[in-house]
């Protein structure tokens, strides 16, 4: 089998006294599209954001590609070479946020070629065509000169998926990228992701939009108490999980938005 594009092995995190993973492991092959699901505090976020170390395990072992980090039950800082393989890891990852997390100061098109040129080291002609074309793809085009608060929250949101794009990342993480957005601004946001998908892009998403993670994920993974309590296609997770826990969260949200 192909070397997976995101791995995570026996991940424990805690705060403090608080275990709030327990011991996740999860895969994710080229192309797959995984939805995390459960309800608040079930360390749907934590999981995510322990992949590029913006929260660090305790335990475990995470690889992106061809880097791999594993931590043996320490709460010791990590090391140098820690450190270089974290950076590797997190070029190949795109992350957008609950938050839009935009420079201000910067317009939309600075915001997108921002990391391309000073991070990656890629040219500023090179980037501003690569970020044209995904300002297109978004439906933003026309914004490529404005700044961030003269846009709404579906169009920053856009905005940040065409930022993270940019990088050429191998995987993208979503974390709740519409929990943010007035309801009727969701849909324009879930499109471009939809869109996505349907290209085939490796990417992991947190969701309460229950429809939408049915629909577009070939995973899905009920997290429940920081433990996988259900996983499988979005068939079985949605329609007919083994859990009784899983099953009355789906119906709940399913109730409330059905379409996603």
């Amino acid at each position: 089998m192909n070397t997976p594009t995101i791995l995570l092995s026996n991940i424990k995190k805690r705060y403090g006294g608080h275990e709030v993973l327990h011991d996740i492991s999860l895969t994710a092959q080229d192309g797959d599209v995984i939805s995390l699901i459960g309800s608040s505090g079930s360390g749907k976020s934590t999981l995510l954001r322990c992949i590029p170390f913006l929260e660090v395990p305790q335990a475990g072992e995470i690889a992106v590609g061809d880097n791999r980090i594993v931590i043996d039950n320490v709460d010791e800082k990590l090391s140098a070479a820690q450190q270089r393989t974290i950076k590797q890891m997190r070029m190949q990852l795109g992350f957008v946020f609950q938050s839009f997390n935009l420079w201000p100061h910067r317009t939309v098109l600075q915001n997108i070629i921002e990391a391309p040129v000073h991070v990656q080291g890629r040219s500023h002609k090179e980037a501003t065509e690569e970020a044209e074309r995904l300002l297109q793809k978004v439906g933003l085009y026309q914004k490529r000169d404005a700044w961030p608060s003269q846009l709404s929250g579906g169009q920053q949101q856009r905005v940040a998926i065409a930022r993270a794009l940019a990088q050429q990342p191998k995987a993208l993480l979503f974390d709740e990228p519409t929990s943010a957005l007035d309801p009727e601004l969701v849909g324009e946001v879930l499109r471009v992701i939809r869109e996505l998908a349907e290209e085939g892009r490796t990417m992991i998403i947190v969701t309460h939009e229950m429809g939408f993670a049915r629909e577009v994920a070939n995973k899905a993974i009920f997290l429940h108490q920081g433990m996988i309590e259900e996983q499988g296609p979005p068939e079985q997770v949605f329609l007919d999980p083994h859990s009784d826990r899983c099953r009355a969260f789906v119906h709940s949200h399913l109730q409330r938005n059905p379409t996603g």
